[in-house]
């Protein structure tokens, strides 16, 4: 079974590149403080590196 991880939005998408907005829009971050749960997979790994910076990774046990 692969690992589950807790995504949240901490900053703001104001001022930010179109890609980095679109690949929040598709986790499903919306607002600050959005929270959604994925399984890691190598897209998913690969949309939170690049908004890193925008959020905040937990590990679900």
């Amino acid at each position: 079974m692969s690992k589950k991880v807790k995504i949240k939005q901490i900053k703001s998408t104001i001022k930010r590149l179109e890609s980095q907005k679109r690949t929040l829009e598709a986790l499903g971050l919306r607002k600050i403080g959005m929270e959604v749960e994925h399984e890691l997979s190598p897209s998913i790994n690969g949309m939170i590196n690049k908004v890193k910076h925008l959020v905040s990774i937990n590990e679900i046990k």
